[in-house]
């Protein structure tokens, strides 16, 4: 059993020693009732958390600092004079378990903040929703089924009488023609322009009498007769010189 238990049990009987028998529930009732109207808003925990924080940081700031002051003493004095260096040393040691100590408290104050911090949220959430569903129940209650069915009945009714409004002014109105007749008539149409077709096409052209040009001679017979014509003139003119 740790000190602080064993303070705390000693603390709790000498307590209860001391305390008189009668009228023991009443005055634990009006306690009860007193922590219970004397009990802080979540706001103000927080704020509690947050400055208990705050100091802490600053408790772990100077613990280092002292920390980094005893290791440099230890250091010059270590050759010197070993037992400054080693009170040094001690002192370090401490200033450690202390930083360990403020490293855990910090988790867990951090953890109970985040928690109220959580637990406050859901409690304006919930406060909220339910805020919400008072107002949903009465919208509600203003509400009458059987008008709601009235309601869609006419809404029903008067889109038909629309469809059929827009039925009657969508169809065609002045002279009508019967579809049959006019096909009839169009093939008829068609019948006398195949007709007149066929007649264009019994008309065949004559067959022309005159006779066709000669195919042009070829080059190489071009040059024969044109090597012929020189040859003659060359004799010609040998004859008469």
């Amino acid at each position: 059993m740790s000190k602080i238990s064993k303070l705390f049990k000693v603390s709790s009987s000498s307590s209860s020693s001391s305390r008189p028998s009668s009228g023991s529930s009443s005055g634990s009732s009006t306690r009860s009732k007193h922590r219970s109207r004397s009990s802080p808003s979540p706001q103000e925990a927080i704020n509690r958390l947050r400055e208990t924080e705050a100091m802490l940081t600053k408790k772990q700031e100077y613990l280092e600092s002292r920390i980094e002051q005893e290791l440099t003493i230890a250091k010059k004095n270590g050759s010197k004079n070993k037992r400054a260096a080693l009170q040094a040393l001690k002192r370090k040691k401490r200033f450690e378990q202390q930083l360990t100590q403020i490293d855990g408290t910090l988790s867990t104050i951090e953890f109970q903040r985040e928690a109220l911090e959580n637990a406050t949220t859901n409690t304006e959430v919930l406060k909220n929703m339910g805020y919400a569903a008072k107002a949903i129940k009465g919208v509600h209650q203003n509400i009458d089924l059987d008008k709601i069915d009235s309601l869609m009945q006419d809404i029903t009714e008067q889109q038909e009488v629309a469809q059929e409004i827009s039925d009657a002014i969508s169809k065609p109105f002045g002279d009508q023609f019967d579809e049959d007749e006019l096909l009839a008539e169009l093939a008829e149409l068609e019948q006398e322009e195949l007709e007149e077709s066929m007649k264009n096409m019994g008309r065949l052209p004559s067959v022309p009498t005159s006779k066709l040009p000669s195919a042009r001679p070829s080059h190489r017979a071009t040059s024969k007769k044109r090597v012929e014509d020189e040859h003659d003139m060359k004799r010609l003119a040998a004859w008469a010189s």
